[in-house]
């Protein structure tokens, strides 16, 4: 009887993991658009005090 509760978990398991991989995104991010990097790198290199 274990056996066959420990294989109905694993079952469950496994299922609850590839329907959440499967599913729609749950993400709640604003909706603000992407910000783009300017590629622009800092050229004073040195800590001014």
């Amino acid at each position: 009887m274990n056996i066959l509760h420990a294989l109905a978990d694993m079952v469950v398991y496994v299922s609850e993991a590839a329907a959440r991989i499967f599913s729609p995104s749950d993400d709640s991010y604003p909706m603000i658009g992407v910000q783009p990097f300017e590629g622009i790198p800092n050229r004073d290199y040195k800590w001014e005090d």
